[in-house]
């Protein structure tokens, strides 16, 4: 299975609902973005218009790795226009009031997943009938987690310790191995001559940096004040990536008072692993969809015992307090409590025939579409999908199968696929079976049209036959 091969592969198209003022302050655009995220496309649109970052607003962050469409909103004195191969602007109308999450009320989902054998393909009916039955975890995926991806390591969590500087040195001293980009040049520099704010930095990229800089150079050792001169969004951001990972922990846990673990998917993501049910009673399923569970923040409360239980279980594995979240010696930052759903159901899921996939010669490519409400994750639908194809990519990466994910894929198709089978050690005394020679797609189609040709020849045939016989019959 592969996602995103190409940008449209992955599309996503916002729902939203605006107050429109002919005479407003803010100019609404549709924002067509491809592999950009959300912050970068911003970035470039306030560089282009000379304008700062914050006259720029929108509703949500999208996806770098695909096609998206969301509306942003530009304070501007007159309509601008952008048009380039991989960001465009259009113009929508006019509003009073910045764009924030308040303003989308879905997101609509196309998705192109590739490289599938006919195995996996036949085996999809069962998992949507499930995920329709019993919905997805409602989990953050790996790409909310930018700066673990990177190898800066979860910066709030530095916070959390009170080390500021630490955290400050992870977020512009640390550069990623995935980054090509001069921000990746200037990050090094700073690791070589941290603590030296005389020095001038080369690149280009270090007009991010600025107003941290200067701070730095007149308070040398205000760590705190450096850090809150990170342009707010991101630093927001920076929090939202360690609370969503006390989410998806306290999640698993909650799901472990439901079921045993070998009863359920476990897929692996940036920071860890996800548990997704497969089957659930009719009760489970009800109390499962009717929860919420929070978002942490120092006033957190809980009603509910089992949700205390799996918060508290999850903060003592990362040996902080609630209370650590307030970040006392951080003025204007901190965690905001806000309640979660548990379980999302897809809306509108539909799922295309099985077409060849001209990007993998052989194999199969299908189309998948659904609606999901703000904040969910489209890759995990996905992922949850198609998981049999998740454990066995996983199997093959390692080399072996484990055992819980055999077992799964045992109780759910009968075993293992062929390829996969070969990974997982089999009884000395018995002697493999021989495998058959896989048939190839174009090889399969040309032999059903043989196929239907012989049936019609036959046809034709017969058909003459019968007419040979009605003509001797009357002849007669």
């Amino acid at each position: 299975m592969k996602l995103k091969q190409r940008p449209e592969d992955f599309v996503v198209r916002e729902a939203y609902r605006v107050d429109w003022d002919p005479r407003g302050p803010w100019w609404v655009y549709l924002m067509d973005k491809q592999k950009l995220t959300t912050f970068e496309a911003v970035e470039r649109i306030a560089k282009h218009f000379r304008i700062p970052m914050r006259s720029i607003t929108f509703c949500g962050l999208k996806d770098k790795q695909g096609r998206t469409e969301q509306i942003v909103a530009i304070r501007a004195k007159e309509e601008l226009s952008l048009q380039e191969p991989d960001l465009r602007l259009k113009f929508l109308g006019r509003t009073r009031a910045p764009l924030s999450a308040d303003n989308l009320t879905a997101n609509r989902f196309s998705i192109t997943v590739r490289d599938l054998s006919e195995e996996e393909v036949g085996r999809l009916p069962l998992a949507v009938s499930e995920v329709r039955r019993v919905g997805v975890i409602n989990y953050f995926d790996s790409q909310r987690f930018g700066a673990l991806k990177h190898g800066q390591g979860f910066i709030a969590k530095d916070l959390i310790r009170g080390d500021v500087q630490r955290a400050l040195y992870n977020y512009m001293a640390r550069p990623s191995p995935l980054d090509t980009t001069e921000d990746a040049k200037v990050k090094r520099f700073w690791a070589e001559h941290w603590g030296d704010w005389t020095k001038r930095c080369p690149y280009k990229g270090t007009a991010k940096y600025r107003h941290i800089l200067q701070h730095l150079q007149e308070n040398p050792k205000d760590w705190a004040g450096a850090f809150m001169h990170i342009e707010q969004r991101y630093r927001t951001l920076l929090l939202y990536e360690y609370q969503s990972y006390l989410w998806n922990e306290g999640v698993r846990r909650l799901l472990l008072d439901v079921l045993p673990e070998e009863e359920m998917i476990s897929l692996r993501y940036q920071a860890g692993r996800l548990l997704f049910p497969r089957v659930l009673s009719r009760e489970q399923f009800e109390d499962l969809k009717a929860r919420t569970f929070p978002l942490l923040g120092p006033d957190s409360t809980f009603d509910d015992a089992r949700t205390a239980r799996a918060v508290f279980e999850t903060l003592e594995r990362e040996r902080i307090r609630l209370d650590d979240l307030a970040l006392p010696h951080m003025p204007g930052l901190f965690f905001k409590h806000e309640e979660r759903p548990v379980v999302v159901i897809p809306g509108k899921l539909v799922v295309g025939k099985p077409r060849p996939d001209e990007l993998n010669r052989g194999r199969l490519k299908v189309n998948v579409a659904f609606t999901l409400p703000p904040g969910a994750y489209a890759t995990l639908v996905t992922r949850r999908l198609f998981w049999f194809s998740e454990l066995e990519q996983e199997a093959k990466e390692r080399g072996e199968m484990h055992p819980a994910a055999q077992a799964m894929l045992t109780r759910a198709f009968g075993g293992p696929t062929s390829e996969v089978a070969d990974l997982v050690e089999t009884d000395e005394e018995e002697p493999p079976r021989p495998r058959r020679p896989k048939m190839g797609f174009l090889e399969r189609q040309r032999r059903k049209k043989e196929e239907r040709a012989a049936r019609r020849q036959a046809a034709a045939e017969a058909k003459t036959k019968v007419k040979k016989k009605t003509s001797r019959r009357r002849a007669d």
